[in-house]
């Protein structure tokens, strides 16, 4: 990919002017706008994300390809970019998290957030952004009290912002390029990465769970769980509302 770098101080997100820049049509693929802070960062359903000042990677990039992306290709393709990327770092503790972070020992560490907007099929486009914490040594605590994080700072990694993106930068482009041609491939390293191939786990969706074995992901069936009684029960991708390991 041919990375187009565009620098800004202070933005609403970096995913705001990504598709400001494709609705307004100058928006070209492999765009990426990076900030220095956000005031409305978000994260998925909307919540919040805590953007200060020179203390995360905030970042946001445009993917126009000859055909629609799945977005959850794209999520886990920037998963696994972001993956290697801290092991990189020297991080070889993180992990993946169903369906869009990465943490630490339980704690968020990143953030993905793939959209799509007013699709148009002639034109097809994802804007992907991911948030990293990087610097910070503390958190708001509106942000503590309702899960743990933590940053490359705390988990003993002295980088900043800018080193992070340039390591990032192969490892997205690698990654994004895996997704438009073979997203299967994607979604099988994903969900080796993940760690917890037949691995018993819960799934929630909507109101109800299920429990068991994780033995299959694939964009079409979704996530097959092998129950107690040896039946292969599948949930949609878009049904999953979280997906966690059972300890023991």
């Amino acid at each position: 990919m041919e990375f187009r770098i565009f620098e800004h101080s202070v933005v609403d997100s970096t995913s705001e002017r990504a598709f400001q820049a494709l609705s307004a049509s100058v928006a070209r693929h492999a765009d990426l706008h990076v900030a220095r802070e956000q005031l409305a960062g978000r994260g998925r359903r909307g919540a919040r994300w805590f953007s200060a000042a020179d203390q995360g990677l905030y970042a946001s990039l445009v993917l126009r390809t000859a055909r629609l992306l799945e977005p959850a290709a794209v999520t886990m393709g920037a998963g696994l970019a972001v993956l290697a990327t801290l092991c990189e770092q020297g991080l070889a503790r993180a992990e993946l998290k169903w369906p869009n972070d990465l943490q630490v020992g339980g704690a968020k560490l990143c953030g993905i957030l793939a959209e799509t907007r007013g699709l148009d099929p002639t034109s097809p486009h994802c804007v992907v952004g991911i948030g990293i914490n990087v610097g910070q040594r503390e958190f708001p605590p509106e942000l503590t009290g309702v899960r743990a994080v933590t940053s490359l700072a705390l988990c003993g990694i002295d980088t900043d912002p800018r080193a992070v993106l340039a390591l990032l930068l192969p490892h997205l482009s690698r990654e994004m390029e895996r997704v438009e041609r073979d997203p299967a491939a994607t979604v099988t390293a994903y969900f080796s990465a993940t760690g917890l191939a037949n691995r018993r786990v819960r799934v929630q969706s909507g109101d109800s769970e299920i429990e068991g074995s994780w033995r299959e992901l694939g964009l079409s069936k979704g996530v097959g769980v092998e129950l107690a009684d040896g039946t292969l029960r599948h949930v949609r991708l878009e049904h999953v509302r979280a997906l966690i390991e059972i300890a023991g």
